[in-house]
Order: C-alpha cells, then structure tokens, then sequence
C-alpha cells in the first residue's frame, strides 16, 4: 500500500464525530450500524458471517491482514459486513495457507477498509453511547464532503426492525455433505450420515453446516422463508435454524409461524444458533430487544447452568433474548459472564434447545462442540423410540 501525507479514507459518525485514515480495498461510499470486535484471529470469516450485514466492524486487534486470505476461511462466497477499521495498514502477510493479500480480495469484493485510526477510542464511544450509525468512504484524492458523509449517517435507518435474513439467504435449496477441516486431510465429506437434517438458512456460515455433517448429518439447507409444509415435506430427523443479522422481530415475521408449525405438528428435535436461537425464543412466547452495543468477540465467557461449566465462546449479536420474558416451559441453559444476558434456553419437555453464541467458531477450541453432539444424540433417542 502506498503511503501518501494525505488522508484517504473518512468515517463520519451521526454525532458528527470525523476520523481520518489510510483507505485500502474498495473505493466509494457506505453507510452502516458501527461495532467493534475483540478476537484476535478470523478477520477473514469476521467479514464473511453474514450475520454482520449492515454494519461496519471496528477491530480491537491491531493485527489485521498479517496471515491474507485464502478461500478455505471464507464462511460465505463473498463478504456480508459492510466495511472495517483498523488501527494499522495492513502490512505484507506471512502465511503459508494465504492466496491472496487482504487489501486487493476487499477490493475484489467492493469493501471499504480504513486504517491508521484510534481503534480503542472507537470502542470506548461505541460502549458509551452504544453502536452509532456512520458513513465511510474511501477515495485516493483524498478529497471528502464531511457535511453530507455526516448527512448520510444520521439518514441510515439502523438495524432495529430491520429484516435483513431474506438478503442473506440461500436463493434455493441445497445438499451440504462437508465436514469441519482436519490435519492433514483438510475439508472431506460425510459418506455415513446418520440423521436427515434440515437447516434452515437465516444467514447460515459454512461451518455450522460443517459441524453439522461431522456429526453424522446428512443436510439439507432451505431458505429462510421456507414453510412448515416445506421442512416436514422432507421428514427430518431434526431442523436446525442458523445465524442471520438484522432485527430477529422483523424476521420472525414469517420465521415464528413456521418454527411453532413444526414444534405444532412433529416431534423433531430443534437447534437453533444466534439469530436462530432468538426465532426460537420469539417461537416459544419470549421477546427480544436491541443492545447497547452487541457481543462481538472470541473471548466471552458463558456459564452452562445445567453442567456449572464456563465456556469460552465465539459471539456475535447486537440484540439479545429478554431471560424475564421466558415462559414457564423454557428453562435458561447459558447466561453471558460479562454482563448477565441470556445465552441459552431449552424446552423442558422436549429436545428443543438454542444458544446465543457459535460453538461452530471453535475459540475453547472445543468448549462447546458438545452442542452438535447433544442434537445427534436427541435424534438417535427419538429413533429408538
């Protein structure tokens, strides 16, 4: 990356707050919701889990770009979140797995970078005053009209009743056999599946369906609309609802119908992560409501009230379910050890559970692969019986 005097890149915050950097990948203008993400490594499925769609990632790590990119760690074929920020250029990788350099596949892939910035003052506004609606831009000249980036982030609408599921998901249904990557064999398939799964597609990352397939799962991914009649149409040993971003009320719209359909007219076993886990609880009669400023990291400690364990958890949501809106039939499993919030629940009388955090992400590594066994194990015991 060249280096010039001049500023290339612009974020303009709502409150009329103004940061100058280095621009790198994409040029022009976007406007987005402003988190911030504490993890250390995965920029590279940070930018692709479409559950960041809508939103430009602040990164805490200062080493961003320092491993490349190579299509393996993509979660999805090209990038969801809007943009990123960082506190320095990225530098010239070193990894033997890279195919490419971070500045150039952003670019390739129409995405804003800003870097040069004070990444830990952005976090502490972000936490103060909550996730603030900015406007980036990126032009070599360095030539930027302050007054109307200001403009276009106070007119961005925000995520809050926001359906951005039906943006992200699958256009038509599809087979998933791969499995999580192992040394030295890397991705292979499942040959042996043991259980009829159907996924359900709100903003689904790769390795979920992954972890689905290594725990003997032969899937089937349908998109987020899909009916009742259309799951049950393919007699699943279990239905799996995935992540997804925006406002898990507005995608509950058509997402709770069909989930209480299912739970109405079969006893399949249910799995739900992230914003499938918040479909699920709107399902069951609970509510949701938006953050202060999200849980985005790989660090975020959970306690499972059910073992007394802590998890090390990979989360990533800026809305949470209401733990005091839960009816009577659905106990707390997980609850966040940062700040109280609910991060599990389950049925009492039935094998229907969800959590709020992405065991599919692996920070532990394997604190909490056992989620996707607990799924076989409740379709293998409804198979026997």
């Amino acid at each position: 990356m060249t280096t010039t005097t001049k500023p290339t890149a612009c974020l303009a915050l709502a409150d009329g707050t103004v940061f100058y950097g280095n621009g790198f990948g994409a040029t022009g203008q976007t406007t987005a919701e402003l988190c911030f993400n504490t993890a250390m490594t995965g920029y590279q499925e940070i930018m692709t889990d479409p559950s960041y769609a809508g939103q430009v990632v602040t990164f805490t790590f200062p080493h961003i770009g320092n491993t490349g990119v190579t299509p393996e760690d993509d979660e999805t074929a090209d990038p969801f979140a809007a943009g990123m920020v960082v506190k320095w250029d990225p530098t010239e990788p070193s990894n033997w797995r890279m195919r490419d350099e971070l500045a150039p596949w952003l670019a390739a892939r129409g995405r804003i970078a800003i870097g040069g910035l004070d990444t830990r003052r952005l976090t502490r506004a972000i936490r103060q005053q909550g996730a603030p609606h900015v406007a980036l831009a990126h032009n070599p000249d360095g030539e930027f009209d302050v007054a109307a980036l200001v403009a276009a982030a106070r007119d961005f609408a925000g995520l809050e009743g926001l359906d951005l599921a039906k943006d992200v998901t699958c256009a038509q249904s599809y087979r998933w056999d791969e499995m999580r990557w192992a040394w030295p064999e890397g991705y292979t398939r499942q040959t042996q599946a043991k259980h009829k799964v159907v996924a359900i597609d709100y903003g689904a990352k790769r390795n979920i369906l992954r972890c689905l397939a290594s725990a003997g799962c032969d899937v089937t991914v349908l998109p987020a609309t899909a009916t009742a009649d259309e799951v049950l149409a393919l007699n699943p040993d279990g239905v799996f609802l995935s992540n997804g971003p925006g406002d898990p009320a507005a995608t509950g719209a058509y997402a709770v119908p069909m989930i209480k359909d299912v739970l109405d007219r079969s006893d399949v076993p249910v799995f739900g992560i992230c914003l499938g886990h918040q479909m699920l609880a709107l399902a069951l009669g609970a509510k949701t409501i938006k953050m202060n400023h999200g849980h985005h990291g790989a660090n975020h400690p959970v306690k499972d009230y059910d073992t007394g364990k802590v998890e090390i958890t990979s989360m990533n949501h800026g809305f949470t379910v209401d733990s005091q809106s839960l009816p009577e039939n659905v106990k707390e499993t997980h609850v966040s050890l940062f700040d109280g919030s609910n991060c599990g629940i389950r049925l009492k009388d039935r094998p229907v559970f969800s959590v709020q955090y992405h065991p599919e992400a692996s920070p532990g590594p394997m604190d909490s692969y056992y989620l996707f066994e607990r799924f076989a194990e409740a379709m293998e015991t409804r198979a026997a019986s």
